[in-house]
């Protein structure tokens, strides 16, 4: 099984390290001129797209754009940009990531509401890493059962935030709308996932 390892010249805080798995945040992992730079390439460059889904008993708007990527090298090539950046996550981590998820938060009105990954879809005893670009924006993690532990973490502009595979079954995460005013963000999720996986 995969052990997260420390990160590599990043400082990084745990803000989960029990039995229940591990979450840890490493602020400057990406100098911040360089995530200026990967925020606009990636801004303009990525073919964003819209989703609807079922909600109880109507469809709606995903509150935000996304899109996805394989890093596998038989695969058609990502945009340059997320290949360095997919590059600079390997070395920090350890981890020979095989996709991306791109979720781009316009503003304060774009959110994701708190859930887990898909164990289906990912490859048992690998963690996601989070990479953050634009406007720093608040994730919200909890404990699934009680005591309901709620850690609020802010998430900012070349920030790395690892969960290992063991905190999807017990957290949830999520990115809470807000009212205050705030820029738009691109998160990057980095996972290894299933051959078959649909994402």
């Amino acid at each position: 099984m995969f052990q997260m390892p420390l990160f590599a010249g990043a400082r990084e805080t745990p803000l989960v390290n029990d039995e229940l798995g591990r979450i840890t945040y490493a602020a400057d992992v990406v100098p911040a001129e360089v995530a200026r730079a990967w925020f606009a390439e990636l801004r303009e460059s990525v073919q964003w797209k819209t989703q609807r889904r079922r909600m109880y008993d109507r469809e709606v708007d995903v509150p935000r754009l996304m899109a996805h990527f394989r890093l596998d090298p038989e695969e058609s090539p990502a945009p340059d940009t997320i290949r360095v950046a997919a590059r600079k996550v390997v070395a920090v981590t350890g981890v020979a990531f095989t996709s991306v998820g791109l979720n781009f938060y316009r503003d304060g009105g774009d959110s994701v509401a708190p859930h887990n990954d898909d164990l289906d879809e990912i490859v048992e005893g690998f963690p996601i890493a989070l990479l953050s670009l634009g406007a720093t924006r608040r994730m919200t993690i909890r404990a699934k059962e009680p005591p309901r532990r709620v850690l609020h973490v802010e998430l900012a502009a070349g920030s790395l935030l690892v969960m290992s595979y063991e905190t999807q079954r017990h957290y949830t995460h999520g990115i809470p709308k807000t009212r205050e005013p705030v820029g738009p963000r691109i998160s990057l999720a980095f996972r290894v996932t299933r051959p078959t996986a649909p994402r």
